[in-house]
């Protein structure tokens, strides 16, 4: 990888880092779709090396702010999402081209209409969800990451509409992703599959994921609580806009 691919892919980087430090999500989001927009490396590459910037993400983030934890609701979708990467990654083996485009398309689907509703109405529940939904919603977020290496979605709606303050929001999100990216890069490193490439550009952008968390952590946006909803709202629309387009582009060809 040379320096005129490598700089911005850094760039690219750093500025998620930033918006998942401030928001709880973002960062796999932002730089795959960059990567896949612009060709600045292979998807397989920036996938193993943002599974390894995610954990440390968290690792700088999280000290300190642990007791914003809900660790009851954080164990329920933990315990979803641990099984379920496996599941996904196992199952995309056995799916035939038209299955998996399928999934894809009624995943993008539910993902859109969930989020135009909150879009509208990014109102909190009147009650704190049940731990049997943030189960639901863990193992529903793993196999969509074991599957198309989207997880976000399903975590980010749920935890999002819940009666919490926005940094517990953001915490919890910046934790669970954590274990969904620790357990998507042991799974990797089980089979083999860091290279030279992923480790270096993993070095590489290691000392920007600190500066970029610290910078989140010390200058977060002065936004309401209502805005940080209508941002995740809104940014979750395009992710399912993007999986019915993809998914759509892929039946046709």
């Amino acid at each position: 990888m040379n320096f005129e691919t490598l700089l911005p892919l850094l760039a690219v980087t750093a500025f998620a880092t930033y918006f998942q430090t401030v928001t709880g999500f973002g960062l796999g989001m932002i730089v795959m779709g960059a990567t896949s927009g612009f060709g600045l490396a292979s998807l397989a590459t920036v996938a193993a090396v943002v599974s390894l910037i995610s954990v440390a993400n968290s690792a700088f983030a999280l000290p300190g702010r642990l007791h914003l934890i809900d660790w009851r609701a954080a164990a329920a979708a933990s315990l979803g999402i641990l099984p379920a990467i496996v599941a996904g990654v196992l199952l995309l083996d056995y799916l035939s081209g038209a299955a998996s485009n399928l999934l894809q398309l009624l995943l993008g689907v539910v993902i859109l209409h969930g989020s135009v509703t909150f879009s509208f109405r990014p109102a909190t529940l009147a009650a704190r969800s049940p731990e049997r939904s943030f189960f639901a919603s863990g193992f529903l977020s793993g196999l969509s990451g074991g599957l198309f290496g989207i997880a976000g979605p399903p975590l980010i709606f749920q935890f999002y509409r819940q009666p919490m303050e926005p940094a517990a929001v953001r915490n919890m999100l910046l934790l669970l992703f954590a274990v969904t990216a620790g357990t998507r890069s042991l799974f990797t490193a089980a089979q083999g599959g860091f290279d030279d490439e992923m480790l270096t550009l993993a070095a590489f952008a290691l000392p920007l994921v600190a500066l970029a968390t610290f910078a989140g952590r010390r200058y977060p946006p002065a936004l309401a609580p209502r805005t940080m909803r209508r941002i995740a709202s809104l940014t979750l629309v395009a992710i399912g806009a993007s999986l019915v387009v993809s998914s759509l582009q892929d039946f046709a060809a």
